[in-house]
């Protein structure tokens, strides 16, 4: 007799991702102001409805001995957007602190489950490596702004400005949402390779690790 199907699979867990990832990406994208304060806020909304989703997959979607990754990456999510969250430390140096730990330290996790699920011949392992590399590259980004760079320029006919550090690191997390949600939604997109991690462990055969995502 064949497996009941799930109601809430991998795929499932891939497309919210990238919804969240998109509106992130939109928020800052259309935002006017790229301060910290407006980042973190972003950020913590993104990184902590993602955990809350996560949280969800380790019961609905992943079996037993493959939860690890998602509630690991749920708790650092849940971390990141608390301390996130609270207005009166939205400064420019807890931006820098918190995204950047949270994407070296959920970028690794990706990265490593990744790197075991290819070698077990999981066909999801290739979306965590690179979701991985993803929140590594983000990291190193946000490592090398310099510390206080300000850099004024001038509009004919608009003006004069500051380009600040605060407004590039600001601008790289809007550009890394809006790629995981690009990346994200084409993976949650083929349920071929999303369903069947989820569904194997009901078949019968050997169960094969299950795919997991960035903040999966």
């Amino acid at each position: 007799m064949s497996a009941p199907a799930r109601a809430f699979t991998a795929r499932h867990v891939q497309l919210l991702r990238a919804l969240f990832a998109a509106a992130a990406a939109v928020m800052i994208t259309f935002s006017p102001d790229h301060s910290a304060a407006v980042g973190l806020s972003v950020f913590s909304g993104f990184v902590l409805t993602t955990a809350l989703v996560l949280i969800l997959a380790v019961w609905l979607v992943f079996p037993a001995g493959e939860r690890w990754p998602s509630v690991v990456l749920a708790l650092l999510g849940f971390v990141a957007g608390m301390t996130a969250g609270v207005p009166a430390w939205r400064t420019d140096d807890v931006f820098f602190v918190v995204v950047t730990a949270w994407a070296a330290a959920t970028g690794t996790v990706e990265l490593v489950v990744g790197l075991r699920a290819r070698r077990a011949g999981d066909p999801a392992a290739r979306d965590s490596i690179t979701l991985g590399a993803f929140g590594l590259l983000l990291a190193v980004l946000l490592l090398a702004i310099p510390a206080g760079f300000v850099q004024p320029y001038a509009i004919d006919g608009a003006g004069e400005f500051e380009l600040t550090g605060i407004i590039l690191g600001v601008g790289m997390f809007g550009g890394y949402a809006a790629i995981v949600a690009v990346f994200l939604g084409i993976a949650g997109l083929t349920p071929q390779r999303a369903d069947a991690v989820a569904t194997a462990p009901a078949s019968g055969n050997d169960p094969a690790p299950a795919g997991h995502g960035g903040e999966r």
